[in-house]
């Protein structure tokens, strides 16, 4: 009778489908994190549904449309007290006639974008130098590592409002600006878990065994250095908005009509006695929106612990 061979992807299923249930239920017990989360997903809501939430197109002037208005008029909301014949605007409407509280939920979209897509572009490329320089060291070490250090000695807002004022305003720009001056914090990371990744017994097995270096380096290195990434990333995403906003502000990001939030402040600067909603309502959504990603970085950083899980265990 032929030998029965039992398969081992079961139970390589089975174990990576009980760790990643593991750390859903440690994110779950990190209140910061569910707290982060349930702001978050608001705000993915309200992005995804920005043309159905918003009653007018966030650059739509209203003269017009509307009978009486007048610009930077304040907010009229009818369960408040507003007179009915009166249109609402819950937000009031901004300097040029546009309905403030369309453009706030449209700037959501913006927002997340400007997150997700410069920390996603300095991850990538992070991990590239980080994994590169970590895994084979010497000379490509400090060749990387040097020219990242020499990125990090200047501010970050700074060397992205340098790199702007070269390449140009635009959103464009200020995306690939604030992408490259993070690139240094993501590569320190990887780099830092591939040089303790690689002295594990694992690591050694798949050399003696005959695994090439790239082999080893995608397959047994790079899977083990994603959490402390992930949470790099995640705490990153806040920081990113924020500098896009500050560089919007300084006129060097989204030029208008462009309902980005960090525009809405710099071009309602001046009226934050006189129509201080124009200013109020931006500055909110901003501060939400990084306290979301801040908290639930932090709620994923003690969920990963190790140590956490010794302790519970």
């Amino acid at each position: 009778m032929a030998p029965v061979t039992l398969s081992n992807e079961p139970q390589k299923d089975y174990r990576s489908n009980s760790l990643w249930r593991l750390t859903l239920r440690r994110i779950l017990r990190q209140r910061n994190a569910v707290l982060g989360l349930v702001i978050l997903t608001f705000l993915v809501f309200m992005a995804v549904f920005a043309d159905v939430i918003a009653p007018y197109e966030p650059t739509q002037v209203l003269i017009g449309l509307e009978e009486g208005i007048k610009k930077r008029q304040p907010p009229c909301i009818h369960l408040f007290g507003c007179p009915k014949d009166q249109p609402q605007h819950i937000m009031g409407v901004d300097g040029n006639v546009r309905d403030q509280f369309s453009r706030v939920v449209h700037g959501s979209r913006i927002s997340l974008m400007i997150g997700f897509t410069t920390v996603g572009f300095a991850i990538i490329i992070g991990t590239i130098l980080g994994a590169i320089s970590g895994f084979f060291g010497g000379w490509v070490d400090n060749v990387i590592m040097r020219i990242l250090d020499v990125l990090m000695a200047f501010p970050s807002l700074l060397l992205a409002i340098t790199i702007v004022s070269v390449l140009g305003p635009g959103l464009q720009n200020a995306l690939l600006a604030i992408a490259i001056v993070t690139i240094p914090v993501y590569a320190r990371v990887v780099r830092a878990s591939v040089l303790s990744i690689k002295e594990m017994p694992y690591v050694a097995a798949s050399r003696a065994l005959g695994g090439n270096s790239i082999h080893i380096l995608l397959n047994r290195v790079l899977p083990n250095a994603i959490p402390p990434l992930i949470v790099t990333g995640t705490l990153g995403i806040g920081t990113a908005i924020l500098d896009a906003a500050a560089l919007s502000f300084l006129g060097l990001g989204a030029q208008p009509p462009m309902p980005e939030w960090g525009t809405m402040l710099g071009s309602e600067r001046n009226q934050v006695f006189t129509a201080p909603h124009l200013v109020f309502y931006p500055g909110i959504a901003i501060m939400l929106t990084v306290l979301s990603f801040n908290l639930l970085g932090d709620g994923l950083r003690d969920a990963i612990d190790p140590r956490l899980g010794q302790t519970q265990n």
